[in-house]
């Protein structure tokens, strides 16, 4: 069984500079709740580059997502292979131009339930936690990338 999420956020920032933000995968820890990012093979933005995002609680890791670029196209969008052993689907992540200083972050994700029954009963119960994870995180983003400066601040 698979579920799909779709969230998007409005920036008040140019297309390139969100897309650059977005790809900055070593300061996502910066916006996303409660993960860090790294880069385990290829640059990070080509395909096939491999990416790990651990997920924890007060800098305690509960699982690493692993996952492989399929496709990338900047400043519009990259998506992703979940490839670890418990998230396993695909997830994209589009920016839209909005005029000359705003776009909007999409952040799509297409997952395939892991743990049978007990994943497809569990799902409901979850999902409002992890959209709600999500949303707060790309609220986080909105404001990361009126603040972001390449290389860090």
């Amino acid at each position: 069984m698979s579920s799909d999420l779709v969230l998007s956020v409005e920036v008040g920032a140019p297309a390139g500079t969100t897309w650059l933000a977005l790809t900055d995968w070593p300061r996502q820890h910066e916006w996303i709740l409660g993960t860090t990012v790294e880069v385990l093979e290829g640059n990070g933005r080509s395909v096939g580059s491999k990416i790990a995002a651990t997920t924890g609680i007060a800098g305690v890791g509960l699982f690493t997502d692993t996952m492989e670029v399929t496709a990338w196209e900047p400043p519009l969008r990259v998506t992703m292979r979940h490839v670890g052993s418990l998230v396993r689907g695909t997830a994209a992540f589009q920016v839209v131009a909005n005029g000359p200083a705003r776009s909007t972050f999409v952040w799509a994700e297409h997952l395939d339930l892991p743990f049978g029954l007990l994943g497809r009963v569990g799902w409901p119960v979850v999902r409002p936690a992890f959209s709600l994870g999500l949303r707060y995180s790309m609220k986080r983003f909105a404001k990361f990338v009126q603040d972001y400066t390449v290389g860090g601040r």
